[in-house]
Order: structure tokens, then C-alpha cells, then sequence
């Protein structure tokens, strides 16, 4: 520990981390003395001293408010991360006293067959392991994994995770290919072709089930099309629910869907399609689980998570199936 983090944590109290957050949020003193039940004064009293720990101004004044600048902002997201810390510390504590063994929480896409698969293989090794799963876009989740309130996010590693600047504060740990796929409850009408030979262009007039246009697997699937020098079929149905894309195709025959492998795997395991083998493959921004990259030693469930996604992962994979 150097001596200015020292001299933090000698002169810092949980109260000033809160007010950090608090003010952040409240926009005037006012509002932050009335959430934390102190005078003005006294909030006054703490924001100065949070400054002069620092050594630097975090928060400009004015008429109309308190409001962080660029230090602040950096000072109160640490802030929320040490809160959000004691509060999964206390969780824990908590959940162990009522016989857990560990308890992991991890963020992952609502769509996911390694996941799942990783956690039964996990629990397996670790019976009294309690695990809780966050569901969201992979963005959201980072921002709560590096804000201390998540372990560990399986998600996409898409063009907008590799520019941002918090990708530094990442380490990924497993990294996955991924892949668009093409799912079918029936054999497609291929134009004759052999099974073989079936190519994306000898798919175009049938009738697809895609996700909308801003979405990475159909600009993929359009792709596809354009390099195979034919024009990508507009869909005869849109979703992005997986639960309507598999009901839909269960229950027409005819409509085949482009998917990422992860969403794939999921399907064909719930059984009812299968996947169909398109020439060229086309590659997908792969999947990967991240860790916060923060020096600290991992706890032994997070290192066996880690395992299980990767030996989940092999196992899962599916080979195409002729049409």
C-alpha cells in the first residue's frame, strides 16, 4: 500500500464513500443532507475533507447545484465499487452462515447454452456453491461487473466493448469462437443442390425468421448474402425474443434462422430443429467471460467458473447437419 492510500484509508470513513455517491446522484447539498440525514454544514465539513485527502477539487459549486468534475467522476465510481463491495461481502457472509459454500454471481446473455451447462458442471464440484445470474446486454453488464456487482460476465466481445475505454480494466479469461448459424425444423428446398454444395445463395428465396437490422447476427447474415453475390432476402417474420424464435420454429416447418452458435446450442438442445451446413462459415465477434482486472487474488469458485465455461464450451459445440 503507497502512502497516499495509506493516508485514505487512516482518514476515510464508509460515510464519505457514501457521500460520494450520494452527491453524485443528489445534485445539491441540500438534497444529499436531507438522503444522509446530516446538516449542510456538516456535509460542507465531509466533502472537504474527502478533497483534501485527495489533493484536488472533485466537485465544482454553483447556483445551480454541486456537480463532479472529470477527478469526481473517477473518485465517486471507485466509491460505488468499494459500497457495492461491502454490500456482496455482507450477502456472502449472510448466504454462508445459511450453509452456502461460495456464492458466485455472474452476468450472461438471456440466450446461452454454455452457461447453464457451466454451472451444473460447477455445482457438481462444488455443491454448496450458490449461484446468481444477471441478465442483460453485454455494455450493462460490464459497467456492474467493474462497479463491483457482479464476479464475472459471459457476454459477446462486440465492436463497441473492444473501443470503449474500460476495456483495459478488463481480463478476459476464456475466450470462445462464435459463429452465425442456420436452424431449420425441416430440409430447405436447396434449387436441386446437393447437400454438399448448399451455399448461402441457394437460400434466398426462402422464408427467413430474422432479428431487425441493427442487430449483429442479421448485418452478419446480410453479409453473407452480398458475399456470395446474391441480394439478402428480406424476412418474412422479425423477432428477438428466443423464446418466440423457438416457438415459431417449432411450429412452421418452412422458415429456417440465423443465429450465433450460443443461440443455436440452446435450441437444438431443447430439441425440435437442427442446425443446417451453409458454405462459407461466417465468423461472429466471439464470446468470452471477463474478470475485473484489479490485482486481487480469485476465489477459488470464480477460478473453477472459468473452468467449467471452458469445458462446457468444448462439449457443446455442434457439428453442422446436411440439409
Amino acid at each position: 500500500m503507497d502512502t497516499t492510500t495509506a493516508r485514505l484509508v487512516r482518514k476515510l470513513r464508509l460515510r464519505h464513500l457514501e457521500l460520494l455517491a450520494v452527491l453524485a446522484e443528489a445534485d445539491t447539498m441540500r438534497s444529499a443532507s436531507a438522503q444522509l440525514h446530516l446538516s449542510q454544514p456538516a456535509i460542507s465539513k465531509m466533502l472537504g475533507e474527502i478533497e483534501a485527502c485527495f489533493g484536488a477539487r472533485l466537485f465544482e459549486r454553483s447556483h445551480q447545484g454541486i456537480h463532479p468534475n472529470a477527478l469526481g467522476a473517477g473518485a465517486v465510481f471507485h466509491a460505488r465499487a468499494v459500497l457495492n463491495q461491502l454490500a456482496r461481502a455482507t450477502e456472502d457472509v449472510g448466504a454462508m452462515q445459511q450453509g452456502a459454500q461460495a456464492v458466485l454471481r455472474v452476468g450472461a446473455p438471456s440466450v446461452t447454452a454454455t452457461v447453464p451447462a457451466a454451472i451444473v458442471r460447477l455445482r457438481a464440484r462444488m455443491p454448496g456453491a450458490a449461484v446468481q445470474i444477471r441478465e442483460g446486454r453485454v455494455q450493462e453488464l460490464i459497467q456492474r461487473l467493474l462497479a463491483g456487482e457482479l464476479d464475472c460476465v459471459y457476454g459477446a466481445v462486440t465492436p463497441e466493448l473492444l473501443t470503449a475505454d474500460i476495456t483495459p480494466l478488463l481480463e478476459p479469461v476464456a475466450m470462445l469462437q462464435d459463429e452465425l448459424c442456420v436452424l431449420a425444423s425441416a430440409p430447405p428446398e436447396a434449387a436441386g443442390k446437393p447437400a454438399r454444395r448448399l451455399r448461402w445463395r441457394d437460400l434466398g428465396a426462402s422464408p427467413w425468421l430474422l432479428p431487425p437490422r441493427d442487430t449483429l447476427v442479421r448485418q452478419a447474415f446480410m453479409t453473407a448474402f452480398l458475399n456470395d453475390g446474391a441480394t439478402p432476402p428480406v424476412p418474412v417474420i422479425e423477432a428477438i425474443s428466443s423464446v418466440t424464435i423457438g416457438a415459431l420454429m417449432r411450429q412452421d416447418a418452412s422458415l429456417l434462422c440465423a443465429v450465433r452458435l450460443e443461440h443455436a446450442m440452446d435450441e437444438i438442445a431443447r430439441g425440435g430443429v437442427r442446425r443446417l451446413a451453409i458454405a462459407p462459415r461466417v465468423p461472429l465477434p466471439s464470446f468470452g467471460l471477463f474478470f475485473r482486472r484489479d490485482g486481487m487474488e480469485r476465489p477459488a469458485v470464480l477460478l473453477a467458473f472459468a473452468e467449467a465455461v471452458k469445458a462446457a464450451a468444448a462439449r457443446l459445440s455442434v457439428p453442422r447437419r446436411r440439409g
